[in-house]
């Protein structure tokens, strides 16, 4: 790994809004739109992020028609344990608001209240 590989991944890590996105990752996979409900922001802010950890190998990404799905990547074992060190210091505290929004959306979207903005 180039030394240019390192400071993008600790770029990638030195924003709060990256870190609790994988803070969320971290129980699993989620759809953009679940992401921009629990931050209560616009796509294009959370697809910026998104984009920044991608680049530094800290997530992948999976399309499934027009939606694109993210989670943790965990098959370069020194960005693993950077990443769960990093999150393991993210507290429940830290990101109370952004799994209290999510938990409201996910459970309207199962309900399909929300079908006009998500269809994932």
């Amino acid at each position: 790994m180039a030394l240019q590989d390192i400071l993008t991944i600790y770029k990638a890590l030195s924003d709060e809004t990256r870190l609790k996105i994988l803070k969320l990752l971290e129980n699993g996979e989620l759809c953009v739109c679940d992401l921009v409900a629990a931050f209560d922001t616009v796509q294009p802010k959370i697809s910026f992020h998104l984009a920044i950890l991608k680049d530094a190998g800290l997530i992948k990404d999976r399309k499934q028609g027009k939606w694109s799905y993210y989670s943790l990547k965990d098959d370069d074992l020194f960005k693993r344990l950077l990443i769960l060190s990093t999150i393991e210091r993210v507290t429940e505290h830290d990101i109370i608001t952004e799994k209290e929004r999510l938990a409201k959306f996910i459970e309207e979207k199962a309900e399909k209240k929300i079908i006009r903005i998500c269809k994932c």
